[in-house]
């Protein structure tokens, strides 16, 4: 619920923002992509301002969830050694306690 509302919270007004955004830069721009020769019409394009800068942001959210998930592999790599780790301990208990059960099985108790 907590999280649902700290969605809300943070989504809408981001949302807002961008179709703000987005309506108040329809006009036309080119991206140059030569700095020597801006006006080369092969490595340039015209697109809505907002375009471009929603190109910008999903590119953004691109690399900083690259670099977030580089980041976290040291943790993932603990979390892989901890589950090897736990299958590990649980077979040598599985194998302990059948053991234990084949001893105790061996002894008979005499009855007198």
């Amino acid at each position: 619920m907590f999280r649902k509302t700290v969605n809300i919270v943070v989504l809408v007004p981001i949302a807002i923002v961008l179709i703000v955004l987005s309506v108040a830069n329809r006009q036309a721009v080119t991206l140059a992509l030569n700095p020597f020769e801006p006006s080369d019409a092969v490595l340039s394009v015209s697109a809505p301002f907002f375009v471009f800068l929603f190109a910008a942001t999903i590119l953004g959210m691109i690399i900083g969830s690259f670099a977030t998930w580089l980041g976290q592999g040291k943790h993932r790599k603990r979390a892989r050694a901890g589950a090897t780790d736990a299958v590990k301990w649980q077979s040598e208990a599985e194998r302990q306690r059948q053991r234990a059960e084949a001893a105790s099985q061996a002894i008979v108790p005499v009855k007198n």
